[in-house]
C-alpha cells in the first residue's frame, strides 16, 4: 500500500538533506485513504478518464513561476516504475531501459565536450582581440603578441616580448615605434579599439539576447532552487553570450569570463537536456544536469574541476543529491580534459597562473595572511554594498534607459585611465600571472628589478632576499594606482548591460593588495632580520619570503570576501595555481575574509543581486528565528475576500472558467463543499486550464454548463443533462498541509528542504487559507524590516 505520510518526506532539495519525516505536519487528508496509487501521483499517469495518453504540456509551469519538487520527484518515480516493469517484457523494452540509464552520463559527457571546446575558443579568441587593440602580427594577422613571438627565429630570450614580425599600430601606420606622436597614436587607437569591442557586445546583447549579459551565477543559483525562466538558458542566449563574452573582455573593461561560463555551460546542459524526455519533460531532473553543467564551468573557468564540484555543491545548487555528485565529477573532468586537449595557454596547462614557489612558509607569515583576510572581508563588503546601490540606482532612475550609453561611457574612462600605466593596460589575467610569479634569475619584470650581489654563486631557484631596486619602488606606485582604480572601476563595471564576470577583478584587487603586503614583508625582512619575529627563521642570506605567495592569498581573500566562498574557494586555488603546500595559508585568508564580511551582512554578491531582482529564492543558509505562527502568513487575511476554491461535484466549466478568468493564482484548492470546506485536494491552474480546452475539443457534449467532477464515480446523470466532466486524475490528493498553529519557523524550513511551491492550512480538516513560497518570502522580508514588496515572482 502507498505510503502518503512517508512520500511527504522523501524530495529533500537540499545539501543537508534533512529529514522531516518526524514533523507533526505532514498528515494524510480525510477521504484520501480510498485513492489509488496511480491517482495519488498526481499526475503521472493518464491525466484525464476521457484519454488515452496525457494531452501536450501538462504539468508544465508558466514563465516567471517556481516548480513544485514533490510533484516532479513523483512524476520521475512513477516513470522509472514504468520503465522497469516494461523492461522484463521484451528485449527491446530492456535495451530502452538500458539508454534510459545510460542518457545522464551521455549528457554529461556532452556537456563536458561542448564547453570545454567554447571555453578553449573563448579563451584563445580573448587573447587575440586584447593584443589587437595595441598591434597586430605582420606574418598572421590571427597571432596574439606571445604566438606572433613565439614563431619568430629572431627574438632573444631578454628581449621575448619584441620580434620584427609584431608591430604596434603607431609603427605600422608612421614607421615610428617611438616618441611622442607614436604614444598618442597607439594611446588613441587603443580607446577606439576598446570602444568598438564594448559597443558591439551591448548592440549584440541588446538586440539579440537580453539575458546573456551580467554574470549569470545570480539566475543560475535562482533556476537551480526551482524558478522557470524560459529562454535564459535558449540557444540564443548560448550563442549571444559566447561572442559577447569575448568582446567585452577584449575591451579591457574590470570583468572576468570565469563567471559567464558557468551560465554558458548551463546553456550547454539545457541544450543537451532537450534531446532525451527523460529531462526535457521534468523540471527537477532538469536542475540535476543543470547543477553538473555549472561543475564543468568551473572546471573550464578555472582549469579545477575539482573545485568546480565543490562550487556547485557550496554556491549554486539547491538539490544536490549523491548521483549528481558523481555526474558532476565526471562532466567536469571531461570538460578539464577537452581545453586541456586544446591547450589554449601553450603551456600545457589549464590555467594562465600556475606558479612554483621554492620557498615554504612560516608561521610568523600568519599574521600578514590574515591581515590580507581582514582586507578582503572590507573589500567584499564595500563592493557589495556600492554596487548594489549603483545597480539599484540604475533600475530606479533614468540611468537604465540607456544601457549603452553607460557601457561606452564606462568602456571610455576605463580605457583612458589604464593605458598609461602598464599594469591596468594589459589583460587582468595576464596581470595576476605576474603578481603570482616567484621571481627568478630570468625575470625580466619591474617587480623583479632586485639589487643582486655581485658574488652571489646560488642555484636559479634559491635565489635569497635582496635589497628593492627603483623598478620595485617604481612598480610600488603603479601597483598602489592601479589597485584604487580597480576598486571603483569594478564597483561600475559588474551589473551593466554585457557579459561581465567578478572572479577576475575580485582576484585582482586581493592580488595586488597581497604583492604590496609581500614586498613589504621581504624588505622588512632582509633590513631588519635581527627583529624577533624574523630571527628564528629568517637568516641573512637566506630566501625567506615569496611576495607571489602573498598575491596569492591576497587574490583568495578578497574573493571569498566579495562571494562568500570557502571550501570551493580554497581548493580552487591551489588548482589554480598548483600550490598544494600553501593550503593553510589559504584556508586561513578564506576564514578571516568570510568573519569578516559576515560582520557586516551575511548575502554574498550573488544573493544580494537576487534580491535586487526579486527572485523567489529560499536561502538555505538563511535562518528564521522569529515566533509567528502560519495563521498570521497564510491568506486569506482579514479583509481580505475568501479564499477561491472549487467544490468537487458541483462546480460547472463555467464557473471555472470565469474563475480562471478573474484570478492570477497558480491553483485552487478543492473541497466537499463550500459550507463545509473539508479540503479534497490541489489543482494546479495549467493543468485545469489544458484539461478544459482539450475536453472541449476531444469530448463531445462537453458545454459551459457541464459539472466538473472530482470525485471518483460520477452519479448517474438524466440524459438531459449535458455531458459531465470528470477531472479526477488532474487532482493532486495529498498537498502538502500544515495547521494553523504550525510555527513558521517549521513552515519555512518546510519549505526550504521540500522545495514546496505552495502548503495549504487546514483545522481538522477544514480548509482555513494557502501559503505561498511568495508569501513565505514576504514574510521573512518583512521580519527582516525590508521591503516584502521587492519580491516580485512566485
Amino acid at each position: 500500500m502507498y505510503n502518503k505520510e512517508a512520500d511527504c518526506g522523501r524530495l529533500l532539495p537540499s545539501q543537508s538533506l534533512l529529514v522531516l519525516n518526524s514533523l507533526p505536519v505532514c498528515s494524510p487528508l480525510p477521504g484520501v485513504s480510498s485513492a489509488t496509487p496511480t491517482e495519488e501521483m498526481n499526475g503521472a499517469g493518464n491525466l484525464m478518464d476521457f484519454l488515452d495518453e496525457p494531452f501536450p504540456d501538462v504539468g508544465t509551469y508558466e514563465d516567471f513561476h517556481t516548480i513544485d519538487w514533490l510533484r516532479e520527484k513523483s512524476r520521475d518515480t512513477d516513470r522509472h516504475r514504468k520503465i522497469t516493469s516494461k523492461s522484463k517484457e521484451s528485449f527491446w523494452e530492456l535495451i530502452k531501459s538500458l539508454l534510459d540509464a545510460w542518457s545522464g552520463w551521455v549528457v554529461m559527457l556532452l556537456i563536458g565536450l561542448l564547453s570545454g571546446t567554447l571555453a578553449g575558443v573563448i579563451d584563445l579568441a580573448v587573447d587575440w582581440m586584447t593584443d589587437l587593440k595595441e598591434g597586430v602580427c605582420l606574418s598572421a594577422f590571427w597571432y596574439s603578441h606571445e604566438q606572433c613571438c613565439w614563431t619568430s627565429n629572431e627574438t632573444t630570450f631578454d628581449d621575448r616580448d619584441k620580434c620584427p614580425q609584431w608591430q604596434k599600430w603607431a609603427e605600422l601606420m608612421t614607421g615610428h615605434a617611438e616618441g611622442a606622436g607614436a604614444y598618442v597614436l597607439n594611446y588613441f587607437l587603443y580607446v577606439l579599439w576598446a570602444l568598438l569591442f564594448s559597443f558591439l557586445a551591448v548592440s549584440l546583447v541588446r538586440v539579440f539576447a537580453p539575458y546573456a549579459c551580467g554574470s549569470g551565477i545570480p539566475e543560475i543559483k535562482t533556476i537551480l532552487s526551482g524558478f522557470i525562466i524560459r529562454g535564459y538558458l535558449g540557444k540564443w542566449t548560448l550563442l549571444i553570450k559566447t561572442v559577447t563574452l569575448v568582446l567585452a573582455v577584449s575591451s579591457g573593461l574590470s570583468l572576468g569570463k570565469e563567471g559567464p561560463l558557468v551560465h554558458v555551460a548551463c546553456c550547454c546542459g539545457n541544450l543537451f537536456c532537450s534531446l532525451f524526455s527523460k529531462y526535457s519533460k521534468n523540471e527537477g531532473k532538469r536542475r540535476e544536469v543543470l547543477s553538473a553543467a555549472a561543475a564543468a564551468g568551473v572546471s573550464v573557468a578555472f582549469g579545477a574541476p575539482i573545485g568546480g564540484v565543490l562550487f556547485s555543491l557550496e554556491e549554486v545548487s539547491y538539490y544536490f543529491p549523491l548521483k549528481t555528485l558523481w555526474r558532476s565529477f565526471f562532466a567536469a573532468l571531461v570538460a578539464a580534459f577537452t581545453l586541456r586537449s586544446i591547450n589554449p595557454f601553450g603551456n600545457s596547462r589549464l590555467v594562465l597562473f600556475y606558479v612554483e614557489y621554492h620557498t615554504p612558509w612560516y608561521m610568523a607569515e600568519l599574521v600578514p595572511f590574515i591581515l590580507l583576510g581582514v582586507f578582503g572581508g572590507l573589500w567584499g563588503t564595500l563592493f557589495i554594498r556600492a554596487n548594489i546601490a549603483w545597480c539599484r540606482r540604475r533600475k530606479t532612475t533614468q540611468l537604465g534607459k540607456y544601457p549603452v550609453l553607460e557601457v561606452i561611457a564606462v568602456t571610455g574612462i576605463t580605457a583612458v585611465l589604464a593605458f598609461p600605466n602598464p599594469y591596468t593596460r594589459r589583460s587582468t589575467s595576464e596581470l595576476i600571472s605576474e603578481l603570482f610569479n616567484d621571481c627568478g634569475a630570468l625575470e625580466s619584470s619591474q617587480l623583479c628589478d632586485y639589487i643582486n650581489n655581485p658574488n652571489m654563486s646560488r642555484p636559479v631557484d634559491d635565489i635569497p632576499d635582496r635589497p628593492a631596486g627603483p623598478g620595485v619602488y617604481n612598480a610600488l606606485w603603479q601597483l598602489a594606482l592601479a589597485l584604487v582604480f580597480k576598486i571603483v572601476i569594478t564597483i561600475f563595471t559588474f551589473g551593466m548591460k554585457i557579459p561581465s564576470g567578478l572572479f577576475i577583478p575580485s582576484m585582482a584587487v586581493g592580488a595586488i593588495a597581497g604583492r604590496i603586503v609581500g614586498i613589504a614583508v621581504e624588505q622588512m625582512a632582509y633590513h631588519h632580520h635581527d627583529w624577533i619575529i624574523f630571527k628564528n627563521w629568517c637568516r641573512p642570506g637566506a630566501d625567506c619570503v615569496t611576495p607571489g605567495l602573498y598575491a596569492m592569498v591576497g587574490a583568495a581573500a578578497c574573493l571569498g570576501g566579495v562571494t562568500r566562498m570557502t571550501v570551493s574557494l580554497v581548493v580552487i586555488m591551489f588548482e589554480l595555481t598548483g600550490g598544494l603546500e600553501y593550503i593553510v595559508p589559504l584556508m586561513a585568508a578564506a576564514v578571516t575574509s568570510k568573519w569578516v564580511a559576515d560582520a557586516f551582512g551575511k548575502e554574498g554578491i550573488y544573493e544580494s543581486h537576487i534580491q535586487l531582482n526579486g527572485y523567489p529564492y529560499l536561502d538555505v543558509r538563511d535562518e528564521f528565528t522569529h515566533r509567528t505562527l502560519a495563521t498570521d502568513v497564510m491568506r486569506p487575511r482579514r479583509n481580505d475576500p475568501p479564499l477561491a476554491v472549487l467544490t468537487q461535484d458541483t462546480t460547472t466549466v463555467e464557473d471555472v472558467e470565469a474563475l480562471i478568468k478573474d484570478t492570477d493564482y497558480n491553483g485552487f484548492p478543492v473541497v466537499v463543499s463550500r459550507e463545509s470546506e473539508r479540503l479534497i485536494g490541489f489543482v494546479q491552474r495549467r493543468d485545469l486550464t489544458l484539461a478544459i480546452k482539450t475536453a472541449r475539443q476531444k469530448q463531445d457534449g462537453v458545454v459551459s454548463s457541464s459539472v466538473v467532477y472530482f470525485t471518483e464515480d460520477a452519479p448517474q446523470l438524466p440524459a438531459s443533462n449535458p455531458q459531465p466532466l470528470k477531472l479526477r486524475r488532474i487532482l493532486n490528493l495529498s498537498p502538502f498541509t500544515v495547521t494553523d498553529h504550525t510555527p513558521m519557523e517549521t513552515v519555512v524550513d518546510i519549505f526550504r528542504k521540500l522545495g514546496l511551491r505552495q502548503c495549504l492550512v487546514t483545522r481538522s480538516g477544514r480548509l482555513l487559507g494557502i501559503i505561498t513560497k511568495k508569501d513565505v518570502l514576504r514574510h521573512m522580508a518583512q521580519m527582516m524590516n525590508q521591503d516584502p514588496e521587492s519580491i516580485m515572482f512566485n
